[in-house]
């Protein structure tokens, strides 16, 4: 059993909910500007991290608000290497004003998934992070693509876990089309997290058992319930024993 985990939320997407999610998390991924954000809404989650002591990541996506970054979009790698790299630079110029450090990258929404699956475009966002600080941590999905084209560039990678979201027998996350693919209930949540953390696995929608590393664990933050879920994930971590602490964080 897992007895340390890092917890962490999407920011920034003007949700509305960020001041009440934030005192339960351990680190944050704050829209960039691609699918939510602007420098004001940045400039806002940074310093609700910087007061909780939440460690502040950048979470680039495609650049397509209409459909909050969730339709994969027909760029090359070459296009997604030069999106990463801006829409991160963007937030890290703000964390340097702000003196807040840029801890991690997470890609969002579908630019996520393609790269849990493509190798190609995983090593062009590994590339993209490298290039800003090759010691900031890559957030990816666990098993993926993106997980190993991460190591193989030299960053420490956080392989990733979903509270709210069910996975497919190949161990991505199920799509958002599919029935059943969003958690609805807390307790099927909470079963779901305490599987990952004794067992190392989940239940697919399928019914089949599928491995499943949990260096951090997500919480989607645009979900209309997310406060009460990431109070109720953090009090279940807690009562578990186990440390809710940031990838690289002192013990």
């Amino acid at each position: 059993m897992l007895d340390r985990i890092d917890f962490n939320c999407d920011l920034g997407e003007g949700c509305g909910q960020d001041a009440a999610i934030v005192p339960y998390i351990s680190s944050a991924s704050i829209a960039c500007g691609g699918h939510a954000g602007s420098d004001d809404t940045m400039r806002e989650a940074v310093a609700l991290c910087r007061a909780h002591r939440v460690a502040i990541g950048a979470h680039p996506s495609f650049v397509d608000r209409e459909y909050f970054g969730r339709r994969e979009l027909a760029l090359g790698p070459g296009a997604i290497h030069v999106l990463v790299l801006a829409q991160v630079r963007r937030l890290a110029a703000i964390c340097t004003a702000a003196g807040a450090p840029l801890r991690h990258v997470k890609p969002h929404g579908a630019l996520y998934n393609l790269a849990a699956r493509d190798h190609d475009v995983a090593d062009a966002i590994a590339a993209a992070v490298h290039a800003i600080d090759p010691a900031l941590w890559l957030y990816a999905l666990s098993g993926s693509a993106l997980a190993e084209a991460g190591r193989l560039a030299g960053l420490s990678v956080a392989e990733e876990a979903f509270a709210e979201r069910r996975y497919a027998a190949d161990g991505r996350l199920a799509p958002r089309t599919q029935a059943g693919s969003v958690i609805d209930s807390l307790d099927a949540a909470l079963e779901q997290v305490r599987s990952l953390l004794h067992d190392g696995a989940v239940t697919a929608l399928d019914g089949s058992r599928v491995a499943a590393r949990a260096d951090t664990l997500c919480l989607h933050g645009d979900r209309p319930d997310a406060p009460a879920f990431a109070a109720a994930l953090h009090e279940a971590l807690r009562a578990d024993s186990i440390r809710i602490r940031a990838p690289g964080a002192d013990a």
